[in-house]
């Protein structure tokens, strides 16, 4: 009997202590997206220039975000999640 995929979440990439998880709602141009976290905030989150043009974000996508310290309603994108990884943490009931 093999287990078809049973361990996968151990090698998807999990928050950090200040990330959360987040859907992407709407692109907003200049490197900038809304996004609604885990957390039932809406934030303004930016694309950094180290993943642009090299990992390409569109709506409805799962990322982490890394909230500002002193901007709570902005924050940075760290993370993308692919298509099967998005939905082993939808199974797991990490994301809504």
């Amino acid at each position: 009997m093999s287990e078809n995929g049973g361990s996968r979440l151990e090698d998807i990439r999990m928050p950090d202590d200040d990330e959360v998880f987040a859907v992407v709602e709407q692109m907003l141009g200049a490197n900038r997206v809304k996004v609604r976290c885990a957390d039932g905030q809406e934030r303004t989150a930016r694309i950094p220039g180290k993943m642009q043009k090299r990992i390409w974000i569109r709506e409805d996508d799962i990322v982490l975000v890394e909230p500002w310290d002193w901007q709570d309603e902005k924050a940075d994108i760290t993370w993308r999640y692919e298509k099967a990884e998005a939905d082993t943490l939808r199974e797991e009931g990490y994301i809504g």
